[in-house]
């Protein structure tokens, strides 16, 4: 195949750079089960218009053909700096080295938040910019292909690409109906081609030099190639869906694949995977200090464990809802207004814990602070990131104190709703032992909260010792069934195992448990800031700990493990009946158990610095964008009137009128797309504007012979006068325009208006002299 040499009007090549865009834009929404929303589409389809129909502008105005590619790259990272670049850009688009800074962080950002996410994904700045930039690049390519190397048939290699990637990630692949519209508009820009080519030839006369003379019709018959376009699009279609649903899905939950495997904080892996071996390393590390100006110190969470599948316990893999930002977050679950509540402020910095789940209080009511986009979980309320992650990260927490009596704890319905049955779930082989030892210990309870009360008493009895050096082999370390029974048996283990038995023994009495994953309260200072104690939280502050669910009061956490954290006072024996001893307690001396907290490398994600500035700011980008799009396109008009504007005044002043005048009239026809030269002597241009139909009346005939005759004396005799009035000069150049215009159509006129083509004939004119030897 060779490429077409014959050359393509404007309106020709105009044709096919809307077909281009059709067929990208189409092809984009293919990724459209695996974002959610469709500003994302908008933000692309933007993006490939500005570079597509900037290519198009390129060649309008006869910008060498190796050229436009080129700067069609420079137009798309002009557009991305205007809706990315910020505060580092350069009049709102023109990029500075920050700007490049803050692209390579949002491409960091994006490849960590497709780890990540869960499909449907969050469409948070970081993915938004791969998704422009790559549609961006698409574009070029297909209209490298289609303008510049004129086979238009293989820009379905490029359009292909986002049609193909559904087909990695989700079962279904591509949906039906898009495929449908690619190839619809794949056979569309065919045919246009196929028509754009043909009218080429036939307005060339080029028939070839051997061939017979044949008169071509003045319409090209649409039946002769349309059967050989729809055969063409339809084996693409075919191809297209056979390859989009025999792709083999990478993951049918995340949006490419769960990160490293052997981080505690990545989604869909146990964090009790490796928490023998974490617990193990004598070496303490900072994770993170806070102050508390209330002088509270609560337990930490990151996450939230809630399926038990016998095996191990495992977070519920759902979606982020893109509205749970965590800048207003709901009542927990289940807590009633006669519950005590009191909100407390806490300020933390990370010192060295990196992952993508925030450490916050259960529950919190809000975060502010954070870099990046956090969203909260249903449920649970943990944070989470999806395109930054804890590292550096200041923030200040509002979270409430939930203080039950254990009157309300007692008066707690013992229906469980059909929401929580979830968390009553156990497999079905349950060790005999664990059975047992729930109806022993809770025989007696009267309540379920007694039997909550009962459990922890029973786990943090002198029976039982905390111990990291527990044995190991066999999957002790761990959460699951085997490991409780084997922990009942040896009645030693760790925080897992205190934790995990107590949520097993729970549900096994009908209690809804899950079983929080984070940090105890920490250690005070001795550093003071503002009056406020500093309290350090390290690595061996990591920690397991049971929540249990109480209808009217929500999930309240209790303390299994001896020697470890802080005991609520309603869960000590005996509370609210003024007996009972209490019950020792230690700070975190001991090492703590809960996952890897100075290294998540696979689990976190890097931020992007201006995280949800985009998202926070959108309506006045949009304005932005709107009013820099309208500036644009009125630019060339509003040159034109200025130029038009000057030429008066010099007509006004006497400055040359004559010529003045007679160049309005020249840059007025070439607008309107009368065929009149630059070089043309004022008699050439004079005869081939008057056999316009517009000056057959006398009045417009005489005022063209008035400026022509005028131009001449004034050019060809210097010394001499015009002898016209200034003002009589204005009215026949006014008269002359008008006649101008009447000739053309009104979608001419506006054309003349808004692309001036008087302008791009004067700057290349000026370049080209620029360019010539001797200059």
């Amino acid at each position: 195949m060779r490429p077409d040499t014959i050359a393509l009007s404007r309106g020709q090549r105009l044709a096919l750079t809307a077909a281009s865009f059709a067929l990208i834009a189409v092809a984009s929404m293919a990724l459209g089960p695996l974002i959610s929303g469709s500003g994302w589409w908008w933000m692309c389809a933007f993006i490939a218009a500005g570079t597509l129909f900037g290519g198009a502008g390129l060649r309008a105005i006869r910008t060498p053909a190796s050229l436009v590619p080129v700067l069609e790259l420079v137009i798309l990272v002009l557009l991305l700096t205007l809706l990315f670049g910020g505060t580092t850009s350069f009049a709102l688009i023109v990029p500075t080295t920050g700007t490049f800074t803050e692209f390579g962080e949002l491409l960091g950002g994006a490849e960590r938040t497709i780890q990540q996410q869960s499909v449907p994904a969050i469409p948070v700045p970081a993915l938004t910019f791969a998704l422009a930039l790559g549609v961006g690049v698409l574009a070029v390519c297909i209209d490298i292909l289609v303008q510049t190397v004129r086979m238009p048939a293989l820009a379905a290699a490029p359009a292909l690409v986002p049609i193909l990637i559904p087909g990695f990630i989700i079962e279904a692949g591509a949906e039906a109906p898009t495929l449908v519209l690619a190839a619809a508009a794949y056979l569309l820009l065919l045919r246009v081609d196929v028509r754009v080519r043909r009218r080429a030839r036939i307005m060339a006369g080029d028939e070839g030099d051997d061939a017979a003379t044949v008169i071509s019709p003045a319409r090209v018959p649409i039946a002769s190639t349309l059967g050989a376009t729809l055969g063409l699009a339809g084996a693409g279609l075919v191809v297209a869906a056979v390859l989009a649903a025999s792709t083999p899905s990478i993951s049918t939950s995340l949006l490419l694949g769960t990160g490293n495997p052997s981080t505690i904080f990545g989604r869909g892996v146990s964090p009790f995977i490796d928490l023998g071996r974490d617990l193990r390393r004598p070496d303490p590390s900072p994770a993170f200090h806070y102050f508390s100006p209330d002088g509270e110190r609560p337990y930490f969470t990151l996450l939230t464990l809630d399926r038990f599948e016998g095996a191990t316990w495992g977070v519920t893999d759902t979606a982020i809802d893109g509205d749970n930002t965590v800048d207003a977050m709901p009542r927990p679950e289940g807590l009633s207004s006669e519950v005590r509540a009191d909100e407390h402020p806490i300020d933390v910095t990370i010192d060295e814990v990196r992952t993508t789940w925030l450490p916050v209080p259960y529950p919190t009511t809000r975060v502010d602070g954070l870099r990046g986009s956090w969203f909260w979980e249903d449920g649970s309320l943990a944070v989470r990131g999806i395109d930054a992650d804890t590292a550096g990260q200041r923030y200040q927490a509002n979270w409430l104190e939930v203080d039950p009596t254990p009157a309300q704890l007692r008066a707690a319905d013992r229906r469980v709703s059909d929401e929580f049955t979830r968390f009553l779930a156990l497999p079905d082989d349950l060790p005999q032992v664990i059975s047992d030892t729930a109806a022993q210990v809770t025989g007696t309870a009267a309540t379920p909260y007694d039997a909550a009360v009962a459990i922890q008493a029973f786990l943090r009895s002198p029976d039982f010792e905390y111990s990291t050096e527990a044995p190991v082999e066999d999957g002790y370390d761990g959460g699951g069934f085997d490991v409780i029974a084997q922990f009942l048996e040896s009645r030693a283990g760790y925080c897992v195992h205190f934790a995990s038995t107590m949520a097993v023994l729970a549900r096994e009495v009908g209690i809804p448990a899950r079983i929080s994953v984070g940090y105890t309260q920490g250690s005070p200072s001795q550093e003071r800031v503002g009056g406020l104690q500093r309290i350090e939280v390290d690595s061996h502050d990591l920690h397991a700990w049971p929540e249990l669910y109480f209808e009217g009061v929500g999930w309240v956490p209790f303390e299994p493990t001896p020697g470890r954290g802080l005991v609520p006072d309603y869960s000590r024996p005996g509370a609210g009946e003024g007996a009972g001893p209490p019950i020792p307690q230690s700070g975190s001396a001991a090492p703590s158990a809960s996952g890897r907290a100075a290294a998540d490398p696979g689990g976190g994600i890097t931020g992007t610095g201006g995280g949800l500035a985009l998202a926070d700011s959108w309506w006045l980008r949009g304005g932005v964008i709107a009013l820099l799009a309208a500036a644009v396109l009125l630019a060339p008009a509003a040159l034109r009137a200025g130029q038009r504007a000057s030429r008066l005044r010099r007509i006004a002043r006497g400055e040359r009128p004559a010529d003045a005048a007679w160049s309005e009239l020249t840059a007025t026809a070439r607008d309107l797309g009368v065929d009149v030269g630059i070089a043309d002597t004022p008699r050439a241009v004079a005869s081939r504007i008057a056999d316009r139909e517009g000056f057959a009346a006398d009045e417009a005939g005489a005022a063209l012979i008035v400026l022509r005759d005028a131009v001449e004396r004034e050019r060809y005799g210097p010394a001499l006068r015009t002898g016209v009035p200034d003002a009589d000069l204005i009215g026949a150049l006014e008269t002359a325009r008008a006649a101008l215009a009447d000739d053309e159509r009104a979608v001419d006129r506006i054309r003349a208006v808004l692309i001036p083509r008087s302008l791009v004939d004067r700057a290349q004119a000026a370049f080209s002299e620029r360019l010539s030897p001797g200059t």
